[in-house]
Parts: C-alpha cells; structure tokens; sequence
C-alpha cells in the first residue's frame, strides 16, 4: 500500500486503518489481538480505537475502555509500528464530569487512555463529538496542554462539519494554539450529506478519516432483497447497528453491484475504491472480524473506479444538492 500524508500533520498513514469499535464483543481478545498483529504485518500502519468501545456491549455511558486495553496489550512489542489513535468527550459515566470536552474531561481521560493503551504518547487524540455547551477555545487549550506534556502529538475531530472545522482553525490561528489536522466522518456511497465539507479539508490540510464506508456491511454485498441476513453479519448481531432495508435501499445496492460486477470488482473493494478516490481522502476506518476482511479492505487501496462509471454513481447515489453557477451555467 502506498501511504498517504494526513493532513498537514507530516505523519504518513496506510490507506486502510484498523477500527476496533467491535473489539471485545463480538471480537473477543484473542482474535481482536491477531487481528491487529495481522493487519501490521500486512502494511497498515494506523489504528483507530476510543475510550468507550467495548463493542456491541457498548450502552450510553458504560465505562468503555475494553478496546483500548486490547489494542495496548497488542501493541506492547509494535508500538513503534503505528500511527496510534483513540478518542474522547462520549459519556463513560452518569457524573456531569464523565463526558464532553472540558479540560477537566479531557485531561483526566487522556491519562486513563494512555494507562489502557500502556504508551506515554497518542499520535492522533480525536474529539469524538461536539460539545455545545463548552467554549471552542476551552477546548483547544486543554489539547494544547497534553500537546505541551508530550502526552499528544496532534489532535484531530470526529462528528464534526466544516463549518466547525473553519472555527477551530481561526481560533488556533488567532490564539497560537494546535490546528486540526484530521475530520473523522461517516461518509460512503450510500451517506454523501458531508460531500461537499470535503474540499473545504483538502484547502486547509485536514485529512479526512471515514468511517462507516461499507455502511455497516449494506456495501459488501452480503445482503439481498427477500433474504434474511446471512449469520454472523452484523445485521443479524446487532440490528440497530444497520439501515433498515427496504426496496429503494435494494435498488441502489444492486445498481452498484452490477458496476462492481463490470469493473470485475467485488462489491466491498469497489465501494472502498470510490470513497478513497473522493478529495482530501488520508485512510479509510474499516472494521473487521477476520483476516479475510483485512486483507479485501487493502487490495480495494489498488483498485481505479473506471472513470465512465462515477456518473452513474452520482445517479444511484446521489451527491448533496449544489447550488448552481447562474454566471458560468454549471
């Protein structure tokens, strides 16, 4: 795989990283810690976890921390091996404290990540979610702390839109405090609402992290019209992790597969194809529960979308509405 910058941070990550929000259930420790000592050995140097997951356990603000713990005891002979990231400002108790983005928040869970996560530094240490009810400069002063303890390195969003993005790097470029440097969105084929925040990343040197790009599995093919979903899918495991499924959903996941099919394609790769073919694009988050998931998630980092088929994609899965050019008539 051929790395690729994220954002302006100088790091250079795999096109792929390893998500571990199923680690702990239902990939319990042993094959979630083969699973990541396979996915370096294979290339992919970035992996994704936050201080709740925990997996389909996962409930508003259980304590979190199971994935974390896991991808520490992995790490503890590679940990030079990989660009590190995990999360904050999620509920992980029922106390005003246990959730947002308060320094208080903040600093005393970056402490108990880096317990779990047995390392002295976190590469990337991304906002999970805004917080409306803390100052935006608040924020970046307590990131701006752990940045000066060498405890991060830089620090990234998740959950976030570009408008919010346009207000952290004017208040970092007017207080000296760390930019932004990477938006974690959800973003496929099938949920393009943020398609246009994404060249807004590119101008500014934010690269962007989806997750959710084969939209729960509904993009690898593994679900079809009148049938029940296959065992071990996770529509079958967790189904309020999943779109509900109806005829129109059916109509645009055939339609991609017969383009996948014509590009002699499998379904999964091609829709990972696409979405690191879209501007500003540094790593797709792709969760796995086997090896043969790892490994179809880095051959789709070689594939070429034709590019006769990306119109036809726009009419399946249509991009947001663009307002036209009433000068230039585009």
């Amino acid at each position: 795989m051929q790395l690729r910058p994220l954002g302006s941070s100088g790091l250079l990550v795999s096109p792929i990283c390893l998500g571990t929000m199923t680690f702990g259930t239902p990939v319990g420790e042993p094959d979630a810690i083969h699973l990541i000592h396979a996915a370096i050995d294979l290339g992919i140097n970035f992996i994704d976890t936050a201080n709740v997951y925990e997996g389909y356990a996962r409930y508003l603000g259980s304590p979190g921390g199971v994935a974390e713990e896991i991808v520490g005891k992995a790490l503890r002979d590679r940990r030079d091996r990989v660009i590190l990231a995990t999360k904050v400002a999620a509920p992980v108790g029922p106390g005003p404290q246990d959730r947002g983005l308060s320094a208080v928040h903040i600093l005393s869970e970056l402490e108990r990540s880096l317990k779990r996560l047995q390392t002295e530094t976190i590469d990337l240490y991304i906002i999970h979610w805004p917080d409306k009810h803390v100052p935006l400069e608040v924020t970046l002063r307590a990131i701006d702390t752990a940045l000066h303890q060498g405890k991060i390195r830089y620090f990234g969003v998740s959950n976030h839109a570009a408008s919010q993005l346009c207000e952290m790097l004017w208040l970092a470029d007017r207080n000296q405090l760390p930019p932004v440097v990477s938006s974690q969105i959800p973003f496929s084929l099938l949920r393009r609402e943020l398609q246009n925040d994404l060249p807004f990343c590119q101008q500014h040197g934010i690269g962007v992290t989806p997750y959710q790009s084969l939209q729960g599995g509904l993009l690898t093919g593994k679900y079809r019209r009148g049938q029940p979903p296959t065992v071990g899918s996770r529509a079958a495991e967790k189904p309020d992790w999943v779109w509900k499924q109806d005829d129109a959903l059916f109509d645009r996941l055939e339609a991609v597969a017969g383009l996948a099919a014509e590009a002699s394609v499998p379904m999964a790769q091609y829709s990972l194809a696409w979405t690191l073919a879209q501007p500003a694009m540094s790593s797709l988050i792709v969760g796995v529960k086997s090896l043969e998931q790892i490994q179809d998630a880095i051959s789709a980092a070689d594939i070429v979308i034709p590019p006769e088929h990306l119109p036809r994609l726009d009419t399946i899965c249509p991009p947001p509405w663009r307002q036209p050019d009433p000068i230039r008539g585009s």
